[in-house]
């Protein structure tokens, strides 16, 4: 299999950000398997325990994937470059974004629930193009504003370069 393998300082979001996944998902899985089961036990009249089997198999599904988060967590890193910020992430699909510094036009810092119960924020980079946003999520809290701060320094002498 070939990789895409580029050089560069790369830094990994932190491994927190597994349970975040595993957290939200299983939330999720459980008012998605509760609302299925609720439709198929009140509309269409299923027996009690074919309602049951339905919903635990929903709920195993998506747990399931949720384990896959950790997995999925190592694969997403960002490079600060001379000229660009690196991002990359996927297992079977990667994806590398080249966002350049002259080009952003927001960094914005976001964190959900769960993400607060675990200190972890995500930055969002947003430019001129209309599909061009990029998130890194998992970022400890503080190194999260700190790249911000930095992104936004160097993003601003870039563009007063023009």
């Amino acid at each position: 299999m070939e990789r895409i393998d580029i050089a560069g300082d790369w830094r990994r979001v932190s491994p927190r950000y597994a349970w975040a996944e595993l957290w939200t998902t299983a939330i999720w899985a459980v008012v998605i398997a509760g609302a299925t089961g609720a439709i198929l036990w009140f509309v269409t009249g299923l027996e009690r325990w074919a309602v049951v089997v339905i919903a635990v198999a929903i709920l195993v599904a998506m747990l399931a994937s949720g384990v896959v988060a950790f997995l999925r967590v190592r694969t997403i890193g960002f490079a600060m470059r001379e000229d660009d910020l690196l991002v990359r992430r996927g297992m079977l699909f990667r994806r590398f974004v080249s966002v350049p510094y002259g080009r952003m036009q927001v960094v914005d810092v976001t964190q959900g629930p769960v993400e607060r119960m675990l200190d972890l924020k995500t930055l969002k980079f947003v430019t001129a193009a209309a599909t061009s946003a990029v998130t890194i999520p998992g970022l400890p809290g503080t190194d999260a504003e700190v790249l911000r701060d930095e992104l936004v320094a160097v993003a601003e002498s870039r563009r007063a370069g023009l």
